[in-house]
């Protein structure tokens, strides 16, 4: 089935872009802007109609970076995953390359649009950064120890402090006394974006090392050097336990916290959909032998993030209280 419907070019472009990641990275954007900025500060200056040009632009990007890692990963993946490649069966790789520079052309040209419109070039640096690093990962990073899982871990860490950047440097354009308007406000959202920002690096560097002992097969065989190769998979489970364990006892940290400030329903949601799916992530990965098990820990490793993310909605009800 799963073939078959691969051979509509539609549902094949659609697996190319990884439609489903894509409306992750918006969901966490319009989670960031809407939950926690305009919760949180007291006037926008960063207006609606920029920051989904702002969106787009990224979606644009990251669909690029995921056409020219299945371009360069053929070869891998036609071990790994062969009954989902698209490149060269549905799509012609030409065609791949040409829709990875447009892409990108687009994502370029409303990142510049937007750093115009903030009057902050150096916002570009966004776009910019995330081209090269996309495409050096796909070519070279992937296939090293480490070095690829950190990329697309930092990548995504970026994802929710974009509205924040954004919003800071147009606020600072217009008025001088942007930080003196209510600074602990802004701190505080500061605050915020950055830990779900850690959050997301953290679980992002988790799951693309369960991802590289999903592959181990198809990597090997292609001259790949990730961690599962280089170190053996018991000792992968090992490091990825352990940034599990950290990641539990930041976020138990986080919890106590909302507990002290009497914040009780934010503290069981945290735990019923985060800490104990963390627990159990544990022994997902220590007991995940073949690819299929290691896939569905990546994946739901996956809808732990979105948990996470969606905890942002009780940011806004815990604020329109004050």
């Amino acid at each position: 089935m799963v073939n078959k419907l691969l051979e509509n070019k539609f549902f094949a472009f659609l697996k190319l872009i990884r439609i489903e990641n894509l409306l992750i990275l918006v969901f966490t954007m319009a989670c960031m802007r809407y939950f926690v900025i305009e919760s949180l500060f007291t006037k926008i200056y960063f207006s609606e109609g920029l920051f989904w040009v702002l969106v787009l632009g990224t979606v644009f990007i990251a669909a690029a970076g995921y056409i020219i890692n299945d371009y360069f990963d053929y070869k891998t993946d036609s071990i790994n995953h062969p009954e989902t490649v698209v490149i060269d069966k549905a799509i012609n790789r030409r065609f791949a390359m040409l829709l990875h520079i447009i892409f990108n052309a687009i994502g370029l040209l409303l990142g510049a649009f937007l750093a115009y419109e903030c009057y902050a070039l150096r916002l570009v640096l966004f776009q910019l950064v995330a081209i090269v690093l996309l495409w050096f990962y796909s070519t070279n990073f992937k296939k090293q120890l480490l070095t690829g899982n950190i990329v697309i871990a930092l990548l995504t860490a970026l994802i929710p402090i974009m509205p924040l950047a954004y919003e800071v440097l147009s606020g600072l354009h217009v008025n001088s006394a942007y930080f003196d308007e209510s600074p602990d406000k802004i701190k505080l959202s500061t605050i915020i974006i950055f830990l779900f920002s850690g959050f997301a690096f953290l679980t992002s560097l988790i799951r693309e090392i369960i991802k590289d002992m999903e592959d181990f097969k198809g990597d090997i065989q292609t001259g790949c050097k990730t961690m599962p190769i280089s170190w053996g998979i018991i000792s992968t489970k090992v490091f990825c336990f352990f940034l599990i364990v950290i990641t539990i006892g930041l976020l138990s940290f986080s919890i106590l916290k909302l507990w002290h400030w009497q914040q009780k329903p934010a503290s069981f949601y945290l735990i019923m959909t985060v800490l104990f799916p963390l627990l159990m992530l544990l022994f997902l990965v220590i007991r995940a032998k073949t690819p299929q098990h290691f896939k569905m820990t990546s994946l739901f490793l996956k809808f732990i993030m979105l948990f996470g993310i969606a905890f942002t909605f009780l940011i806004k009800l815990i604020y329109e209280q004050y």
